[in-house]
């Protein structure tokens, strides 16, 4: 699945280090070069974690995020960009204050809140920031389904909640808002872009147990956008780019592990 660079292409993604490879930076970088694009980073948080749990996390702080950002976005043609995991309150405004300063238009927001394992990874009072602030700046928002339950403040248990949520959130926001729906909700992920709905299915793959999918999903949606295509084409690509993930894993060591 690895693409030779044959464009200018660059994406950005600000988001925490995984030490186990198979999230945040580490994930986003590898998918953007599966797609070809040149990838750049600003790094919120150091982790040290596996697929099963996080035992320690430490930010930066918030003048570091920008200068990584700044330095990243006067030099490179960035395309698009994402945020995973930005921990803290005064990360994300200072993160979001550097978007809007240099007019980032094609902004992802992966509104990381909990890890697979359970571990908070976004400070309880930095909800308010995170929706103040960043959400606003989107293109679009991929929150999983409990996201999207702490962001819409209602209980997503079927297909018509992932609708009724991705409307009202993308109304409320004023951005399109892509609400995934993971195995429990039959692995479709439900697009309102504004103005009408997209959904994008993919077959289960059964017996998978992966750690990293919303940020590579994100990531490939990023790239996808840096290489021109429209929000719809970018997701329908990313998703089968997931999907093909998920079905070529690989297992290393104790943990099954994503092949981008």
């Amino acid at each position: 699945m690895r693409k030779q660079q044959r464009n200018n292409a660059a994406a950005l993604t600000v988001a925490g280090s995984d030490s186990g490879g198979g999230a945040g930076i580490q994930a986003d970088l590898k998918t953007f070069h599966a797609h070809g694009v040149f990838g750049t980073s600003a790094i919120t948080c150091l982790t040290a974690q596996n697929p099963s749990r996080v035992s320690r996390v430490e930010a930066a702080t918030p003048a570091m995020v920008v200068e990584q950002m700044e330095r990243i976005l006067e030099a490179f043609p960035v395309g698009a960009a994402k945020t995973g995991m930005l921990y803290n309150a005064a990360i994300i405004t200072a993160a979001a204050r550097a978007f809007q300063g240099h007019g980032v238009r094609n902004l992802v927001v992966d509104p990381v809140m909990v890890a697979s394992s359970g571990a908070r990874l976004l400070k309880a009072d930095a909800v308010t920031a995170l929706t103040s602030r960043l959400l606003p700046l989107a293109l679009v928002v991929t929150p999983n389904r409990a996201e999207a339950e702490v962001l819409w403040g209602k209980p997503v248990r079927t297909r018509a909640d992932q609708r009724v949520a991705a409307e009202a959130l993308s109304k409320r926001f004023g951005v399109a808002f892509l609400v995934k729906g993971g195995h429990l909700l039959g692995a479709v992920d439900v697009l309102f872009d504004g103005r009408k709905f997209h959904e994008f299915a993919a077959a289960r793959v059964m017996g998978a147990k992966t750690h990293g999918t919303g940020c590579v999903l994100s990531a490939a949606m990023t790239a996808n956008l840096a290489l021109g295509r429209s929000l719809a084409e970018s997701v329908e690509r990313a998703k089968r780019f997931v999907t093909r993930a998920i079905r070529n894993s690989i297992r290393v060591g104790k943990f099954q592990t994503l092949k981008v």
